[in-house]
């Protein structure tokens, strides 16, 4: 297996990146640790690549990783734009430029943390989750338990054979337009993003409905809307899914709510027992997985 001049100064970096990883923030706060950082096995879950390779990138075993590869490293590290060029340059590619910010600013982490009982997760342009407090975690699952680009919502949406957790079709329809659709601004403000490219060629590989709907769809924002959920615990709800854009980033926060006063307000309220019943919250608090639907749709 070759190696490349760079290998030996990408392992040593990835070693470092992994190792100052704070662990808060990624769901694996509770695990005993005797080392300070990401586990191997917990950085590949996070960037969906195997921990087998994961172990011969760090010790330069490792023929030169794709860009993609190196982007999905670089967001599950939560690395700064600067750190990332240089674990880019370090594995023989081109610092990206233009590509999409998936740095989470301190201003979205207080206000997911600060949100409380109502469910919120933080965005990337290209759909994928990277932060989400307790209440998420009992509305909709654990992003957690989701690996590589199963924590993405359109891949998840067009490829994972998952049971909806919205009750109604016509809703279901319009959101998967939605996300296409916003996917598809994504790409046009990010033509060179590497990562954002591979997602966008694996969905065309791999199903017919996004092509047909890539085709089809209008470049548009995603606004939010407002959808029925059927939880397991404390009934259907209808709630409203609002998107809070963050200025100077490319992130978003997806929060959800309902009408003061309302049966939905009720039952949402009654989920916050929920994200303190179990271990395994995500992004920002503990939680606990109480919903019945494990899904990560926005």
């Amino acid at each position: 297996m070759t190696t490349g001049t760079t290998a030996p100064a990408l392992g040593g970096l990835l070693r470092q990146f992994r190792r100052g990883c704070a662990v808060e923030g990624t769901g694996f706060a509770r695990r005993t640790r005797r080392t300070p950082g990401l586990r191997r096995e917990e950085l590949a879950l996070l960037a969906g690549v195997s921990v087998d390779y994961l172990v011969q990138l760090e010790q330069g075993r490792a023929a030169r990783p794709s860009a993609p590869v190196v982007a999905a490293l670089s967001r599950a590290l939560r690395l700064t734009d600067d750190d990332t060029a240089l674990l880019h340059r370090a594995a023989g590619l081109a610092a990206p430029t233009g590509a999409v910010r998936r740095e989470v600013p301190a201003a979205a982490e207080r206000l997911v943390a600060r949100l409380g009982p109502l469910p919120a997760a933080v965005y990337s342009a290209d759909w994928w989750v990277l932060r989400w407090n307790a209440a998420w975690t009992a509305l909709l699952g654990d992003p957690l338990l989701k690996r590589g680009r199963e924590r993405n919502v359109v891949w998840y949406e067009m490829v994972e054979p998952n049971p909806r957790v919205w009750v109604d079709p016509a809703e279901d329809e319009v959101f998967r337009d939605a996300v296409v659709g916003d996917l598809r601004v994504a790409l046009l403000e990010h033509p060179d993003d590497a990562e954002l490219i591979d997602l966008v060629q694996a969905l065309r590989q791999r199903s017919p409905e996004f092509v047909e709907r890539w085709t089809s769809a209008r470049p548009a924002r995603y606004r939010g809307m407002r959808k029925r959920v059927d939880h397991a615990e404390v009934g259907p709800m209808t709630l409203d899914g609002d998107v809070l854009e963050v200025p100077g980033s490319d992130v978003r926060v997806v929060v959800y709510s309902a009408a003061p006063g309302s049966v939905d307000a009720e039952r949402l309220a009654r989920l916050d027992p929920l994200t303190t019943s179990a271990g395994g919250g995500g992004g920002v608090a503990t939680g606990g997985a109480g919903s019945s639907a494990r899904t990560m749709r926005a």
